[in-house]
């Protein structure tokens, strides 16, 4: 089955003092995808930038780069997309594939079914490095002898019954070992907990961005804003290839997930970041929405979520 969604995606900054210029790269371009097919992307930033250019980086992500000359004591980055998804045709067999211990030693070797690539998804990364305690957390879902999915998933449902969905707990830098030691984050800090637990044990396991289809309350409407970005994980299996994990949620993923980008972890796919002149304090606004299309007559109501931060 496929559904389509209508993905807006609106972010403001708005500084205590003028910035003077800035350059800026985004990651906002939902991917082209065998299971994912972009009809329309617009992207519109405010002031107008003075040259921009499109780019296609390591990871095949789609990455926009500008550069605003003017003045300015706010900047608005708004992004309209068109996105079918289909249902991931291939039925997961968690028992029939292989023994996480052999899938370590060929990726270890790079060896047998793997892919080139497949084997710095195993590394440590800035934001996730190697640690005793994610080892020993992981070793609970993977005793000898248990296959890689059947580990990965159950994993995931740890994360999930374990950790209590917190955002006010955690920010970009909170260090995975805390999130371990508090259990409490958000779907960006149960990512990274499971990536650094797969990786602990030799495994591979990347960064995804998107979003997620999320239904109001029954009898309310749908508000514009109240689906928020979202992050998962793809778990290497040689059997299946990249298998797409929701810690957060607890799913496998499907067709709810619009998939945005991936990488090793969030430094590699923030959705936006920059460089300013000027600036200092800033207060930073997102508003996120993803509407079937067969939902876009139905009234909408703005709601746009808030956070203040201050760089340092």
């Amino acid at each position: 089955m496929t559904a389509t969604y209508r993905v807006e995606h609106d972010t403001r900054y708005v500084y205590a003092f003028p910035v003077a210029t800035s350059q800026h790269i985004a990651y906002l371009r939902p991917r082209e995808l065998p299971y994912q097919h972009v009809r329309l992307h617009q992207l519109q930033v405010t002031p107008a930038p003075a040259n921009g250019v499109q780019r296609t980086d390591y990871f095949g992500n789609t990455a926009d780069q500008f550069h605003i000359l003017r003045p300015h004591v706010e900047l608005l980055v708004s992004t309209r997309s068109v996105v079918e998804v289909q249902d991931r045709t291939e039925v997961l067999e968690p028992g029939a594939s292989p023994r996480w211990e052999e899938v370590c030693r060929e990726i270890s070797r790079r060896a047998g079914a793997i892919p080139p690539d497949v084997a710095q998804f195993a590394q440590p990364s800035p934001y996730l490095p190697l640690a005793p305690d994610m080892e020993e957390f992981a070793r609970h879902s993977f005793p000898d002898g248990r296959t890689v999915l059947d580990g990965a998933l159950d994993l995931m449902h740890r994360i999930h019954r374990g950790f209590t969905f917190d955002p006010s707990a955690t920010n970009v830098t909170t260090p995975v070992t805390r999130v371990l030691e508090e259990r409490r984050g958000v779907c960006q800090d149960f990512a990274h907990l499971a990536i650094s637990c797969l990786r602990s044990l030799g495994l591979a396991a990347r960064y995804v961005s998107g979003y997620l289809l999320t239904d109001p309350p029954p009898g309310q409407q749908r508000l514009v804003g109240a689906d928020a970005s979202h992050a998962w994980i793809g778990v290497h299996c040689p059997k299946h290839g990249w298998v797409d994990l929701d810690p957060t949620n607890d799913v496998v993923v499907g067709r709810r997930h619009v998939t945005l980008a991936w990488g090793r972890d969030y430094g590699d796919v923030s959705p936006l970041r920059g460089v300013l002149l000027g600036g200092a304090e800033h207060k930073l606004y997102v508003g996120v929405s993803v509407v079937p299309m067969e939902s876009v007559d139905e009234p909408l109501v703005s709601s746009e979520s808030h956070e203040e931060h201050k760089d340092g």
